[in-house]
């Protein structure tokens, strides 16, 4: 009774409710202890299908409430209506009646993501295109100004979940899965707590067919998935986190201020910093899943490994990659109407990747340097057939080239995605080109101890990746129950500390 007595039962509406400042997401504490919660009703619930669909949809609703507020009720008539939309599809036989349905179902999603992320950006655009217009032609009644931008929030995930019903939309259209019959079926496919947020991005025809299963967890799914969970907390929240705050931000805010060999360092810390900030996320979400008893597909395959801009893109990101390959290369005629027309698919495949990712002029150019690389590395596997073999079938020498090569490409094309603008792209350029100074190479150690730590560990990681990962899962898989608690509770107080520490700024020169 005492100790009930002494907690705050009045501490329980507020975390429920949503709070703008801290959302709910995998790295956070609050989400391991509500987490911790649902487990036990879950193990309860896995004999009974639909009841236990129903909880973990309505945890999964909870959820998105913590990540997004009232905008859960945007996914719910999002599920809703492409729920009723391959209903009534799935009814009629009329090759043009279907098509207008998967036209509708396009309609809505896209209508809803182009308001939510793109409307701004849309309309400055045509606000610029008419001032120039005006401008050139002697109109004065033309110029409209500046746009000033609507304060529009945009919903956490949208970007995912939407892909994630048009792909259901598309496959049912194609024939390739059969209509779910319940609309709490749809909600649970499209909310799953684990892959809402930020991916991966999960097919219908891989996803739905698990959901009737009874979740087991045998002993080496359960190590992996701990593992899984273990290694993404350590990537996201020590790798990623830290070294975006106390060396990455502080680069990108102000690149004038620093020489050009930190603004170098800066964007590979970018690079590294992206990566785990991503793969940590998606290891979570398939380490969370998989104590769950759903399986998710592989999302990043240390890309930095590969040796040519196109098997980067098999390695990175492998469930948006695969998905814009299947559901907008392919449609666009892939690579099956000449070259020429393949070099233009590929552009305009990686032109709206870039876009899918912002709504920025910076992220078009990302998705161009990429889209011309593609194209550029078509060609020359056309005239070097063995160059579109992957690194691991290279000799040596061409490997750890290709990887070079890679890998600068790929970090030059990170500077305008990380860039808050062209004009702080173009300072980090211009000093790394020609404000270099290599001589602080040492002061830069010795100012940023953990961090350059930190980021020599992780490209070490990535590159042993492979090893590691099934030592480590193997570990866990045999290891006791003491031993994985301790793990767990020893890498959440590394957490807890690295998130307090804070390192000053350290400006060698400026010029």
């Amino acid at each position: 009774m005492d100790f009930l007595s002494s907690l705050d039962f009045s501490l329980i509406p507020q975390l429920l409710r949503y709070d703008a400042t801290a959302p709910m997401i995998f790295s956070s504490g609050l989400f391991f202890f509500v987490f911790l919660l649902f487990l036990p009703i879950y193990g309860a619930l896995r004999r009974y299908t639909t009841l236990r669909i129903v909880y973990v949809a309505l945890f999964s609703l909870f959820f998105y409430y913590k990540s997004s507020g009232l905008y859960v009720i945007l996914l719910v008539l999002a599920a809703t209506s492409d729920f009723f939309i391959g209903r009534l599809m799935s009814r009629t036989s009329n090759r043009g009646k279907r098509k207008g349905y998967v036209a509708l179902s396009m309609l809505i999603n896209l209508g809803v993501l182009a308001y939510f992320k793109y409307f701004n950006f849309l309309v400055s655009l045509f606000f610029g295109l008419m001032n120039m217009l005006g401008l050139a032609l002697g109109k004065p009644e033309w110029v409209l100004g500046e746009w000033q931008a609507w304060d529009i929030i945009l919903p956490a995930g949208i970007s995912f979940y939407t892909f994630q019903t048009m792909s259901y939309i598309i496959d049912l259209y194609r024939g390739e899965i059969q209509p779910l019959k319940r609309w709490i079926d749809y909600v649970f496919y499209v909310s799953f707590f684990p892959q809402l947020v930020a991916g991966p991005i999960v097919r219908a025809k891989d996803f739905i067919p698990q959901i009737y299963r009874k979740p087991t967890l045998p002993r080496a799914e359960y190590g992996e998935a701990l593992a899984l969970i273990v290694s993404g907390l350590f990537k996201k929240a020590i790798i990623s986190d830290y070294i975006s705050l106390n060396f990455v931000d502080r680069i990108f805010d102000a690149p004038a201020l620093y020489t050009g060999l930190e603004n170098l360092l800066g964007v590979y810390g970018y690079a590294l910093q992206i990566y785990c900030d991503f793969s940590g996320y998606s290891d979570m979400a398939i380490g969370i899943a998989l104590l769950l008893g759903f399986r998710f597909n592989i999302n990043f395959d240390s890309p930095y490994q590969s040796a040519s801009i196109t098997e980067f893109w098999r390695r990175w990101h492998i469930s948006l990659s695969s998905w814009l390959r299947d559901y907008l290369y392919i449609p666009l005629g892939g690579n099956r109407k000449g070259s020429v027309r393949t070099y233009i698919n590929l552009m305009l495949t990686m032109l709206l990747g870039g876009l899918w990712h912002g709504a920025a002029l910076r992220f078009v150019l990302w998705g161009a340097v990429h889209g011309v690389a593609l194209a550029v590395h078509k060609m020359w596997c056309s005239l070097v057939p063995s160059s579109a073999r992957g690194a691991d079938q290279l000799p040596l020498w061409r490997r750890w080239l290709g990887r070079i090569l890679t890998f600068h490409l790929v970090c030059f094309a990170w500077i305008f995605f990380r860039a808050e603008s062209m004009q702080t792209a173009g300072e980090v350029l211009t000093q790394i080109a020609t404000n270099f100074h290599p001589e602080v190479f040492l002061q830069f150690v010795q100012g940023y101890r953990l961090v350059f730590a930190l980021m020599i560990l992780g490209y070490m990681l990535h590159f042993t990746s492979h090893r590691l990962e099934r030592r480590f899962r193997l570990f866990f898989a045999r290891a006791e129950f003491v031993w994985q608690a301790a793990i767990v509770l020893a890498l959440l107080t590394a957490v807890i500390q690295m998130r307090s520490a804070e390192i000053q700024p350290f400006i060698y020169f400026q010029f």
